[in-house]
């Protein structure tokens, strides 16, 4: 059986996933069509064919970048295996934004791909992002003002906070957030087809929030919308990754980055979510799997929080065709690689077995291997935002990063199409 793949970002998000997701799918016995448009180059074995891309953390907050030619998506709920033809599956883990997904399905269908909704598979526990609970969402980062976290402003905080409050009354303050009417069961997926059930827990959600966004969003058409999301993709209940992993190679494609994760990324300026291999790994099980973290060749982060090596010379240097300033999420920032954040996100994933490195398409680059003093167990927001990094001249990132991390690269990106992507060894079977 041919053994499973984690991709992880290892910077603050934008690192190159889906691209890399997107390379790894390129293996001609996969799929058809589509996927013979860019086989990886450098004439290596890509290692076995990809059934499925399982994601296994965030939601439609995520934006992974794939082009293929004169075809350009940005994945968020569907995995960036789509166009080379790869199914989709949506674990547990997600948290499913529908009226944003049929959005998505509409821009891939534009862009060829037949009847998207049928390629996604869904976990029946997977929570439901509503737009009740983007607007709560908006609403908090709105009243923060100048000390907003850099939300994206999709709900995602909310949705997972929401899903806490069993037990809780008001007045309680659960994860720093007071806790302001009688909270519900949280709805999930797999309530979309009971539309009673339904009903019953947008209900006690839309007053659960009415004291912070008033009334406005309509039960009675969520509750149609989720029907007919319930009856456009297959939801699926018992341990369908396991199933699929059985089947063949799967890719389990990571949201954001580990700089970001809910335990190791640096509060508040974090995603609630497990950004590292974690979740991807209670998935398969005793299952085999090789850990890729990516990271692109500069450093980047949206919004607020530290970036030690931010340097605008960097940001005018590279300009982001795919990134631009968000609403609630912030401006783009960049600057020079930075290794001890890098040591410190592997660290955080327990290890990793190879790197995807993009963004290997410059030149004249430099990477902060130290700073002026030692990372402390605690206050690492604080204590990042202090920083003088050290600088030194990085004319091979590939070799630097092997020799710097110890292992090998097996995935590079040099350009933002898939054509300039090569998977450079056989992954392991």
């Amino acid at each position: 059986m041919a053994e499973h793949i984690i991709v992880v970002g290892l910077g603050f998000g934008d690192e190159g996933k889906g691209a890399v997701v997107d390379a790894l799918c390129q293996d001609g016995t996969a799929r058809g069509g589509l996927a013979q448009d860019g086989l990886a180059q450098g004439g290596a074995a890509q290692g076995g064919a990809v059934t499925s891309v399982v994601r296994f953390n965030g939601g439609a907050q995520a934006a992974h970048n794939v082009v293929v030619g004169d075809r350009h998506h940005t994945f968020s709920q569907f995995g960036s295996g789509t166009l080379a033809g790869v199914p989709t599956h949506l674990s547990r883990h997600v948290l499913v934004e529908p009226i944003a997904l049929a959005g998505e399905s509409e821009e891939l269908a534009a862009l060829g791909v037949a009847d998207p909704l049928r390629l996604l598979s869904i976990d029946a526990d997977a929570l439901l992002t509503t737009p009740i609970h983007v607007a709560a969402n908006r609403a908090r980062e709105d009243a923060r003002g100048d000390g907003r976290h850099g939300s994206c402003g999709k709900g995602i905080g909310e949705t997972a906070w929401y899903a806490l409050l069993a037990g809780a009354v008001p007045g309680d303050v659960v994860e720093n957030q007071r806790v302001i009417g009688v909270p519900g069961p949280a709805p999930t997926v797999g309530d979309c087809a009971r539309p009673s059930v339904l009903r019953g827990k947008l209900d006690a959600l839309a007053r659960f929030y009415e004291p912070l966004i008033g009334a406005g969003t309509s039960v009675d058409e969520l509750v149609a919308l989720y029907r007919d999301f319930a009856g456009a993709v297959r939801v699926t209940t018992g341990d369908e990754v396991g199933r699929l992993a059985d089947r063949g190679r799967l890719v389990f494609e990571g949201a954001q980055g580990v700089l970001l994760d809910q335990w190791h990324g640096f509060h508040p300026h974090t995603t609630w979510s497990t950004v590292t291999p974690d979740n991807a790994r209670s998935l398969l099980g005793h299952r085999r799997a090789t850990v890729i973290g990516v990271t692109r060749t500069y450093q980047t982060r949206h919004g607020a929080g530290p970036l030690p090596t931010e340097d605008h010379g960097v940001l005018a240097r590279f300009p982001e065709r795919h990134n631009g300033t968000g609403e609630y999420q912030g401006s783009w920032r960049a600057g020079h690689l930075d290794a001890v954040l890098l040591r410190y996100a592997v660290e955080a994933c327990g290890g990793v077995d190879a790197l995807a490195v993009t963004h290997l398409d410059v030149d004249g680059l430099k990477v902060a291997t130290s700073y002026d003093a030692p990372l402390p167990s605690s206050g690492l927001t604080e204590f990042l935002s202090g920083r003088t990094p050290t600088l030194v001249d990085m004319p091979d990132p590939v070799a630097w990063l092997e020799e710097d991390l110890g292992v090998p690269v097996l995935v590079t990106g040099a350009g933002p199409d898939r054509a300039a992507y090569a998977v450079r060894t056989p992954v392991p079977r």
